[in-house]
């Protein structure tokens, strides 16, 4: 842009700290930069000293009457996007907003609405779009250089920026999910994720992704922040020739091109390799580049390249990946589409999707939760939009299901019971009256903590009884029985006993519900089922005759005799 032909439009940005300095810098560089404001008065007199002719200011409310700005840069925490950019789309600004664009579906929907209606520029900052070597890659894939692509993967790895509002997943792959849908040019229809927390037991530091297309095309992302070294390659695989985009090379090898070929000999694939070519590009910031593109996009009234339908497409695939990890890495099948909402199936929690259920005249169904057929809810109950909920299941009076929850098949939800999002609960869990699932462990009504909630894991049968309290981030195990009134604040293991408050391990339930007693070394019986129980390591126990994955024989699912009779 040409600072004495072009009127350029007045930006302000909202947050200067890590990322947002680089943003004041740039705006400021291309004669944009109006207004800077953070929250923190000595980062701004810090500011006001480097860039005296910027204004500052403390208050969103104080940038929002402003006429005399156009368009302002969000870069302030993920969990603030949704209301910061809210606001200032209704002010009548245009928005660029540091990825992700929000992080929930709804909120992302809710302002890609707002910025048509208001007519405005909505930008989200998947800065790798920009790059000149992806520009050019993509170029390369669409004019069928590269031929049908294959197979994509990529590297994003480094020793920190450790971060604890956010997981590696949301930190660091929106930028490799953003690349990899713009060179496949679809949706996925499945996505996997697997990770391993090492620092902090609920922030996962290294996770790798795999997304399935209907094509046959296959993904994998790979992101790590406890890395030995920087790593950011992008490897596209394509059936006449291969792409590398090595962000760490110097410019002239950040993209090779690799006219590599599979050659058939005697029903023998034997690979011929060929020298890698350099791809030849223009040497320019990418920053600079996506800024640029933003003032564009207002003065010429175009819809950026990362605008908020392709914010909102790598959203859904955050939270897929999110709900895979969440659910002990099971396959999340995405539906047909990026405009319908995703569903869950694997081996222990199989959803359907039907009209075939009840609900009493006062209950209250939001467009957008799924239920699956046979399931019943009773009076004054709220299933909220994006709750997903199985077949067979009971939900008692006064049930609330929030959006982001998972109830598998034939859970029994007693009367008064609240599952807040962040709450997974598998198949045939029994959740007794008014017992608390929490989800997040320090709550403040004055800190917004909406992308920090914890994941609370209930597994296949457990029982919670009334009243009982589940602080947030534990793992509930299979069968386990926590008794009335406990206050569960640490994992409990399979079948396992916990009691008082907080809760401790009291020993064994048999899946029927029944105390187990050791009689020497050989295995516990259950009274009812006369099914074998052994301790296979210290605190581990399993049943010896019936896989802890699979329903009862239908010919042990009815109970014939009353606790009593086994008391006595």
């Amino acid at each position: 842009m040409n600072p004495e032909t072009d009127k350029i439009p007045a930006i302000a940005v909202i947050g200067s700290g890590y990322w947002g300095k680089n943003l004041v810098r740039v705006f400021h560089t291309l004669h944009a930069l109006k207004l800077i404001c953070d929250k923190n008065e000595d980062t701004l007199i810090r500011f006001k000293e480097s860039y005296p002719e910027i204004e500052i200011c403390q208050s969103l409310s104080e940038l929002l009457i402003r006429d005399d700005i156009d368009g302002v840069v969000i870069a302030a925490p993920a969990e603030t996007h949704y209301d910061i950019a809210r606001e200032v789309l209704l002010s009548g600004k245009h928005v660029y907003v540091e990825k992700p664009l929000t992080l929930r579906e709804e909120d992302g929907e809710e302002l890609i609405r707002i910025a048509k209606n208001q007519n405005k520029t909505l930008m989200v900052g998947h800065l790798l779009q920009y790059h000149p070597a992806f520009c050019r890659l993509k170029e390369l894939a669409r004019n069928g250089e590269l031929g049908k692509i294959n197979y994509i993967y990529s590297n994003r790895l480094n020793l920190g920026k450790i971060r604890r509002e956010e997981n590696i997943l949301w930190s660091f792959a929106p930028h490799d999910i953003s690349m990899i849908l713009s060179l496949a040019g679809e949706f996925p229809e499945a996505v996997y994720a697997t990770g391993g927390n090492y620092l902090h037991k609920k922030i996962a530091d290294v996770t790798t992704t795999h997304l399935d297309f209907s094509s046959g095309l296959k993904a994998h992302i790979f992101v790590s922040w406890l890395h030995p070294f920087k790593e950011q390659k992008l490897v596209v695989v394509g059936d006449k020739k291969m792409a590398v985009f090595d962000d760490t090379q110097p410019w002239e090898k950040k993209l090779l091109l690799y006219p590599h070929k599979i050659n058939w000999k005697n029903n023998i694939p034997v690979p011929d390799k060929a020298d890698a070519e350099k791809i030849e590009l223009p040497e320019s910031e990418p920053l600079k580049l996506e800024c640029e593109h933003f003032l564009q996009s207002i003065l010429l009234k175009f819809r950026p390249i990362t605008d908020g339908e392709e914010g909102l497409r790598v959203l859904k695939v955050l939270n897929a990946c999110q709900r895979s990890l969440d659910s002990g890495n099971c396959k999340i099948v995405l539906k047909g589409n990026e405009n319908k909402d995703v569903q869950i199936h694997s081996s222990e929690n199989k959803k359907q999707q039907s009209t075939d259920y009840f609900h009493h005249e006062t209950a209250v169904i939001d467009e957008g939760a799924e239920i699956g057929p046979k399931t019943k809810i009773w009076h004054f109950s709220h299933i909220l939009k994006g709750a997903k909920i199985g077949a067979g299941c009971n939900l008692g009076q006064n049930v609330s299901v929030s959006g982001g929850v998972t109830l598998g098949n034939n859970v029994k939800v007693q009367n008064n019971v609240s599952i807040y999002e962040g709450s997974i609960v598998e198949d045939d869990v029994f959740l007794g009256p008014s017992c608390v699932l929490t989800n997040v462990t320090n709550p403040r009504s004055q800190i917004t903590r909406r992308s920090l909630y914890e994941t609370t894991l209930i597994r296949r049968g457990a029982t919670i009884g009334a009243n009982a309290t589940i602080v947030c981030g534990v793992t509930i195990g299979r069968y386990a029985f926590v008794a009335a009134g406990t206050t569960v604040t640490r994992d409990v293991p399979d079948y396992g006993l916990v009691m008082g408050s907080p809760g401790r391990l009291h020993g064994w339930m048999s899946r029927h519900g029944h105390r187990l007693t050791s009689s020497g070394n050989g295995p516990m019986i259950c009274p009812e089922s006369g099914l074998r129980y052994q301790e296979i390591e210290p605190g581990v126990l399993r049943c010896l005759d019936v896989d802890e994955e699979e329903p009862l024989p239908s010919s042990m699912s009815v109970g014939v005799n009353s606790y009593d009779y086994f008391k006595s």
